[in-house]
Formats: C-alpha cells, sequence, structure tokens
C-alpha cells in the first residue's frame, strides 16, 4: 500500500484553496440582465411553476443531481467518535468521489447532534434541497433508526453507505465466489466476524439473495451472539444462533465463508484449515485484515476477497454508491429499495464475468484480466461501472414502481451515461494506474531544484518510477534535509554529477560519433556532457535509463536541443511535435501542434496527425481528429495556411482511410456535433464527438491552450512529446509538483510501449 505521510495529507487538504470540494456557477452571470434572471425578478417565474407543480423543481434547480452527505461524526472511518468537525474531511472526500465517478453534485452536512431522533429531524427538515441523502459514519446501532426512519418520512433516496455499500459489493463478490467453488448459496455455513452497520446489512442483503438465517454465526468482540448472552440490543438479537458455541474458532469449524469486518489478525491459519473444503474468505478488516490473503490460500482457502488495494478482489464501496445514486436520481426514485439494490449486486457480478476491456486490463497490468480467483468483482477504474450499475439501478426503480421519470430510451440514456465527467476524466488515473505496474528509470535533469524532488518523493511514494537524478549531490542533499523530504538513500536513488562522473567521458565519445560531421569536436562532446540535459538524454539513449524529463527552469528550446543530438527523431516521421491533453468538464481534449512547429506545410500537418494518433492510442482512447481553421471545408481561398490544411486532410483520406479525421473547420463546428450534422452531413465526423484538435500553426494552437488552461476552462497535462525516437518529455517552466508527477506518469507509459 502507498504510505502517506502525515504532512502530505495535511498539505493535501491545506493547499490553495481549504478542502476538496467548491460550488461554481451552470449559467451566465456576466451582465445585468443575467443576474436579473437569475435572481429577481426573474427567479418568480420557476418558483410559481414549482409551486404549482412540486416535481417542476427537479426542471428548475440543481435538486435532481444533488446528493447530500450527511454525518454526526460518531463513527468516522476507523477513528470512532471524533465529532462532526474532525468527520467534514472525511464527507468531502465522499463528495469528490460523487463528482469524480457520477458527476453528482455534493453537499456535505456534518451534524452536532449525537441523538437520533433529532438527528432524523434535522435531515428531514432539510431535504428538500436535495435529490437524495447519504447517510455516513454514524454509528450502530443508531444508523439504523435513523435510515429506517428517514426511509418512511421522505420521498427521495435515503441510503446509509456504511451499510449497503459494503453488503452490495461483497454480495457481488459472493454471487461469483460460490459459483467458482460450485456450492449454492442456499447451503452454505457462514461465519461473521464483526456485528456493526457494515456485518448486519451485509448478512441481511445475503438472507435477500438465498443465504439462510439458521447457517449465519455472527460473532462480536464477546463473542458468538447465542443464547446464553444477556448483553445483546435488539439489532443483535435478530442474529442468535441456536448452536453452542462460544468462540469465533469453534464457529469457523465446518464453515463455507468466513466474513470479516471487525479486526485484524482474528483469524489463524488453523482456523481456516478447520472450515469446510473450498472456503471463502472475505477478510476486509482495514488496514489489517483478520487475517492476510496469502496465509488464508497458504491454508487452502480457495477464493479471498478483502478491503485493501494491494490484493485481488478489493471490496470497494467505490464500486457502488456513485452508480446507484446516479441511477436512482436519473429516474427521480422516491427511495432506493431492495430490488434496486439487488439490481446492482447482479450488474457488478455479471459485468465481472465479461471480457474486460484493455484499458482496464493495462491500468492494472494484467495481462489476460479475467473472471476468476484473482477477479471476482470489476475493478474500480472501469470505466463500465457508470453504463452498467446505473442502467440496472435505474430499471429495477421503475419496475418495483417507484420512479417518477421513468428512462424511455435507454440508448439515449446509455449516451448520456458515457458523456458524464466520471467516465472521461479518469484518464490521469489511469495513466497513473499503468504507470505503477511497470515502473521505469525516469532521469529528472533538474534535481537541483526543490519542486523537482518534491516530485521524485511523489513518484517513489506513488510507485510511479525508479528516479534517478541529476545535478550537485550536495545541493541535493541540502534541499532533502532541510525540507525533510523521504527520498531514499543513493543505493535505492542514484545521483549523478555530470562534472564528476566517470561516465562523461564514455558518454561523449558517443556523442562525437554521431555529430563529428556536424561540427562537434571530442571537445565540444566533453562540454556538452557537463550540461545535466545532454547527461540525462546520454543515460536514455545508452539504456541506462528508461525516459527523461526536463524543462523546468529552463526555455522549451534550450532544453530539447540536447535530446535531439543525443537521441534523435523517428525516422519514419523525421519531425517531432508537442500534445497538450486538457481536462474538461467534458472529458480529456488533445491538442496539436502547442509547442514546435510553427507553421507546417502539408506534409507536416500529415505527420502531426499522425503522431497524436499514435499516442493518444497509448492511453487506449482512438482519436476523433478536426483540423481547425477560420474556414469550413474549401470556403476560403485566399492566402494563408488553410490550403495546406486541405491538402493535409486529403492525404490523410487516401492513404489512412481508416482514421476518424476531417476539416477545415470553425471551432464552433468542430465542438457542436449537432451544428455539424446540420451544415456538413458529408463529413466524416458527422455523428462523432470530437476529441483531437489538430492546430493550421504554432500561434493558434499554443493561444488556445493557455487561454483555456489560464482561464480555469480545463486542467492542463503536458506538453507530451511526440516524434523522439526513445521517451523524452519536456516540462513547463515553473511547474506544479502534480504536474511534474502526471508527466513523470506519462513518460513512464511512453516508456512501457517503446520496448
Amino acid at each position: 500500500m502507498i504510505k502517506i505521510s502525515k504532512q502530505d495529507a495535511l498539505d493535501y487538504h491545506s493547499t490553495g484553496r481549504p478542502g476538496k470540494i467548491e460550488v461554481i456557477q451552470t449559467k451566465p452571470h456576466s451582465t445585468q440582465y443575467d443576474l436579473s434572471l437569475a435572481y429577481t425578478p426573474g427567479v418568480a417565474q420557476p418558483c410559481l411553476e414549482i409551486y404549482n407543480n412540486y416535481d417542476d423543481v427537479y426542471k428548475y434547480t440543481a435538486k435532481g443531481n444533488l446528493v447530500a452527505v450527511i454525518s454526526n461524526g460518531t463513527a468516522v472511518l476507523g477513528l470512532g467518535d471524533i465529532g462532526p468537525e474532525a468527520g467534514k474531511p472525511v464527507m468531502e472526500g465522499k463528495g469528490l468521489l460523487f463528482k469524480t465517478f457520477a458527476d453528482i453534485d455534493v453537499f456535505d452536512i456534518e451534524v452536532n447532534e449525537k441523538d437520533p431522533q433529532k438527528l432524523i429531524e434535522v435531515v428531514r427538515a432539510i431535504a428538500p434541497t436535495f435529490g437524495g441523502i447519504n447517510l455516513e459514519d454514524i454509528k450502530a446501532p443508531e444508523c439504523f433508526e435513523v435510515e429506517d426512519t428517514l426511509k418512511k418520512q421522505l420521498n427521495i433516496p435515503v441510503f446509509h453507505d456504511d451499510q449497503h455499500g459494503t453488503a452490495i459489493i461483497s454480495a457481488a463478490a459472493l454471487l461469483n465466489a460460490v459459483s467458482l467453488v460450485g456450492k449454492k448459496i442456499g447451503d452454505i455455513k457462514v461465519v461473521v466476524s464483526g456485528a456493526g452497520a457494515s456485518a448486519v446489512s451485509c448478512i441481511r442483503l445475503y438472507f435477500t439473495l438465498g443465504v439462510k438465517p439458521e447457517n449465519v454465526v455472527m460473532v462480536d468482540s464477546k463473542g458468538v451472539l447465542n443464547r446464553s448472552r444477556k448483553d445483546l440490543n435488539v439489532i443483535k438479537q435478530q442474529f442468535v444462533t441456536k448452536r453452542e458455541i462460544n468462540t469465533l474458532a469453534e464457529a469457523m469449524v465446518g464453515a463455507d465463508m468466513f466474513l470479516g469486518l471487525s479486526a485484524g489478525n482474528l483469524v489463524s491459519q488453523d482456523m481456516v484449515r478447520r472450515m469446510a473444503p473450498d472456503p471463502i474468505v472475505f477478510a476486509m478488516a482495514n488496514p489489517v485484515p483478520e487475517i492476510m490473503p496469502d496465509l488464508a490460500l497458504a491454508a487452502g482457502a480457495r477464493v479471498v476477497a478483502t478491503g485493501r488495494s494491494d490484493f485481488p478482489n478489493q471490496v470497494n464501496n467505490v464500486l457502488g454508491f456513485p452508480f446507484i445514486f446516479r441511477g436512482a436520481l436519473d429516474v427521480m426514485a422516491s427511495t432506493i429499495n431492495e430490488e434496486m439494490k439487488i439490481a446492482a449486486v447482479h450488474a457488478l457480478a455479471q459485468l465481472a464475468r465479461e471480457d474486460v476491456p484493455d484499458i482496464v486490463s493495462q491500468a492494472y497490468n494484467l495481462q489476460n484480466l479475467s473472471f476468476g480467483r484473482e477477479y471476482l468483482i470489476p475493478k474500480p477504474l472501469d470505466p463500465r461501472l457508470i453504463t452498467t450499475v446505473a442502467p440496472a439501478v435505474a430499471k429495477a426503480a421503475m419496475d418495483s414502481g417507484v420512479a417518477r421519470k421513468p428512462v424511455n430510451n435507454w440508448e439515449e440514456y446509455l449516451l448520456q451515461l458515457r458523456r458524464r465527467l466520471g467516465l472521461d476524466n479518469k484518464l490521469i488515473m489511469y495513466i497513473t494506474a499503468q504507470a505503477q505496474q511497470i515502473p521505469k528509470r525516469l532521469v529528472f535533469a533538474e534535481a537541483n531544484n526543490f519542486k523537482i524532488l518534491k516530485a521524485a518523493e511523489s513518484v517513489i511514494k506513488e510507485k510511479i518510477a525508479h528516479p534517478v537524478l541529476i545535478g550537485d549531490k550536495n545541493t541535493i542533499f541540502r534541499i532533502i534535509e532541510e525540507n525533510q523530504l523521504h527520498i531514499p538513500d543513493p543505493e535505492i536513488v542514484e545521483i549523478f554529477d555530470p562534472s564528476t562522473e566517470a561516465k562523461r567521458m564514455e558518454y561523449a565519445r558517443i556523442l562525437y560519433e554521431k555529430r563529428q560531421r556536424k561540427g562537434i569536436t571530442m571537445e565540444d562532446a566533453l562540454d556538452c556532457m557537463m550540461n545535466r540535459d545532454y547527461f540525462g538524454a546520454m543515460m536514455v539513449e545508452t539504456g541506462e535509463a528508461d525516459a527523461f524529463i526536463s524543462g523546468f527552469s529552463r526555455k522549451y528550446s534550450d532544453t530539447i536541443r540536447p535530446a535531439l543530438h543525443v537521441i534523435g527523431v523517428k525516422p519514419e516521421y523525421n519531425r517531432i511535435a508537442g500534445m497538450y491533453i486538457m481536462i474538461m468538464k467534458s472529458g480529456p481534449l488533445f491538442l496539436a501542434d502547442t509547442t514546435v512547429n510553427i507553421q507546417p506545410d502539408a506534409q507536416g500537418l500529415v505527420d502531426i496527425a499522425l503522431l497524436t494518433a499514435a499516442e493518444i492510442r497509448k492511453f487506449n482512447i482512438e482519436p476523433v481528429m478536426a483540423f481547425a481553421s477560420f474556414d469550413n471545408f474549401g470556403s476560403y481561398n485566399g492566402p494563408g495556411n488553410h490550403g495546406e490544411v486541405r491538402k493535409a486532410v486529403k492525404i490523410l483520406h487516401e492513404s489512412h482511410p481508416g482514421l476518424k479525421v476531417d476539416g477545415e473547420m470553425q471551432a464552433n463546428y468542430i465542438f457542436n456535433r449537432e451544428l455539424r450534422k446540420k451544415k456538413f452531413p458529408f463529413s466524416k465526423l458527422t455523428d462523432l464527438d470530437v476529441n483531437t484538435i489538430i492546430f493550421p500553426d504554432l500561434t493558434s494552437g499554443n493561444i488556445l491552450y493557455k487561454s483555456l488552461q489560464e482561464l480555469g476552462a480545463a486542467y492542463a497535462i503536458g506538453p507530451i512529446l511526440m516524434g523522439m525516437k526513445k521517451p523524452v518529455h519536456i516540462l513547463q517552466m515553473e511547474s506544479s509538483v502534480r504536474e511534474i508527477v502526471n508527466m513523470a506518469a506519462i513518460a513512464v507509459v511512453d516508456a512501457q510501449k517503446n520496448r
């Protein structure tokens, strides 16, 4: 598991705008007329419409996509009763996940009230604001009363994720596990370690799936819930066993399944050995499971699941709640009922049995990710989750009569889900996850700088790459010590100072042989090897490193020149180009060329398009490319570079007919599919959403990406250098630490593909 320092966690939450979420405007607000529509007098009209028809609140306000994450801080993660203020970072984090995975807006609300009846009153009073209520981190047994009462009193979904999230995900895993071991769910004997909200909800859902109550033994911190116990609350009394046993060890004898939602290291290998043949072990205590997976497997467990991300079969609530609420909100469901939860269970279980897209397998570096002992449930980064779970939940809501806005066109609904932020905006997650699978030796050529070293620290912690640092060793050690950076000793992270390295002579000889007929002398080559960019590029050229990053403190042209001299460009293109990824609300937008070619001719534009397409495909995205211009499809024939664009498109259509590319086009037609379809139905892009723009010149490309970035309309990743023989990437000057880390991940993925 990735180790996170206290200071890193605090910095993440406090740097820049404190916290993790914000509220933004969704309507124009720049003129007095706009403000008059937003507030008085214009706002009176939707108010009256809602007064006359309650359901119009979903039409005229954000209610239909707004969820309240509500907690009183009495059972926060593994921290216990720490209070509402201390629990707020968790609730904000839940809001971030809702938005990231399902494009659901969230207000987190922390309530200073432990009395369940008063808490119910508070939630009921604020419910008109929201389309759904996600209860979070409320201790048992009060959480059962709070949820049950609110579900009866409110006509919007109320869902305590601590209970039902774990239950739904683990139930999907259970369905697939019993299938793998060849048992029937109605026959299995289950032992549950833990009797809190999650454990109770899990077993209740298992009952619905067919587990028999008489086959379940539940154990809390004081022992088995049996008839001799006089200390059981009303909830625990529902799970009392008739068997004359008292301990977890006794309960495990002959059991088919162990479900752990308690504490670490409670289960021994001997206990597993005494279970029934082919036992199922779900040891989900975090961070230390009741028994480590390797020990359980060695003791005879057939299938193992945990709550940890560093083992197969992670039972992770993020597989459920974003998509369950998405489906419920989209049909204006009045509740989340058992039918909807069961639909989510079966959707998740079935998805794990289907062929896994390459983008998922590659993100986790699994060549043949397929249904089996190590793949019971989908991976959190699977882009199909939103289009699988949400529709299943929506349909169950409709079939069970709790949907007030049924889906009439399922094809259109699936298209809407794919366009939501939760699908496309995971790109950097995929890139990072893929880099983590096969980390490469990555040269940081400017290691005399704090931000570069901080990024190297993050790269190590996140297991993205093995940094190779170039710079003055004394300066590097001083920066590490002064800032208390956690960078391992040189035995693990290598540091090279070109001015003192014996390799300098060897590298100079190689450079001299490469460029002796281009004006360079041996003395020049030796001088070049004093330069960190020449030295670092030569490490990649000789295979002593896999990828190279520089440019934080120097001009782009000065940084790229050494790499061109040492490594060179791919002969099939004989040019390089630069691409930015702009992460926007609608998903990633790829822009090229934004950094290198000033005014390319037709063949240059063809090369740029092909380089860009190849780079985008590394991320398992199919490029849909439009050539930008100030005219449309030959509407202007005067002077300018648009003629070269026209020639380039013609060449691509003839030589690469499978490439989705067209132009020249004005920006409004590029971004507006319906307008393009209406005006230019002959275009190869008629029914497609453009995700890539090729610019006619460097000026227009550079202006657009910098404008989008500075206006806050997009988050920029790049520039990604394309066309080099080996992985070389040039940073923006004064990049942030996170931007450097993102580029490091891209460089590693580039190196993985550059075998």
